[in-house]
């Protein structure tokens, strides 16, 4: 008996120390819409993840909580030596019944894949290769990082650095190019993208403001059977105020300026 009492003693202490750490994060918010003259409306949203990691390998899942759980990702990333192996196990339904931004009509297959990247000796660059074929060399030299993807599917290759006081960045995903830029003037922080957006954050007083103002969109036709057509859409701004309580949580009102709406937010993360 003092034998099998040790025995398994010693069993449990190794499967003690071979236990990995969980760590649990997430959020939760319930916001009140008034539509401007349409009917308000409350809505709720909680998130909740779920990381647990053993030595050098590490998995993540991530649930949509507030009506049903719903798994909404699922990684895995791990080292075998020079290689970092990361897994995206999550199979996710990208069909969409939002015609208003052109969203896809049907699932576009499988979004699993699995990738490995290489720390190559080549200064600071990163060689990545993931199961669909897409080789991607990344990479940053002298304060300018940059990242080229070849792929099938067309090359995408992106850049960004500090100049003078502005963070810039530059992507061109097979032919199309898009950029920003964003600095800080009197405490303000600014950018501006290739679409005319233009964002300003500050704060006032303990409050952060953030006035945005979004672009017209132009109507534009399905393509085939993959995705809807767009809608047109005016330019709106939104004014957005956000305070951090004592208490942990947070508040905020936003009012947007495209149907005369204000909403007010509380939410808490943790």
């Amino acid at each position: 008996m003092k034998k099998l009492i040790a025995l398994f003693a010693t069993t449990a202490v190794a499967s003690t120390s071979a236990m990995g750490a969980i760590a649990l994060s997430g959020s939760a918010s319930v916001s009140y819409d008034d539509k401007g003259s349409a009917a308000s409306a409350t809505t709720y949203d909680a998130d909740l993840t779920v990381t647990g990691t053993a030595g050098a390998t590490t998995f993540t899942q991530s649930m949509d909580i507030d009506a049903a759980v719903a798994v909404t990702a699922t990684t895995m990333s791990t080292t075998v030596g020079p290689l970092s192996v990361s897994a995206d196990m999550f199979d996710e339904d990208d069909s969409t019944t939002v015609t208003t931004t052109g969203g896809r009509k049907v699932d576009s297959g499988d979004n699993r894949s699995v990738t490995v990247s290489l720390a190559a000796p080549i200064g600071d660059a990163n060689l990545a290769l993931d199961d669909s074929g897409d080789v991607t060399l990344s990479g940053t030299w002298s304060g300018v990082t940059l990242s080229h993807t070849m792929s099938d599917d067309g090359d995408k290759t992106s850049g960004s650095a500090s100049i003078a006081g502005m963070d810039v960045s530059l992507t061109n995903d097979d032919g199309s190019t898009t950029w920003s830029i964003g600095t800080t003037v009197a405490g303000t922080a600014v950018t501006l993208d290739s679409s005319a957006n233009v964002t300003a954050t500050f704060g006032v007083t303990g409050n952060t403001v953030v006035v945005s103002h979004t672009s017209a969109r132009s109507a534009a036709a399905s393509t085939a059977t993959t995705h809807h057509a767009t809608t047109a859409k005016d330019a709106f701004t939104t004014i957005a105020i956000s305070r951090d309580l004592t208490s942990g949580a947070s508040i905020s009102a936003t009012y947007d300026s495209f149907d005369d709406a204000l909403t007010l937010k509380a939410a808490v993360s943790f």
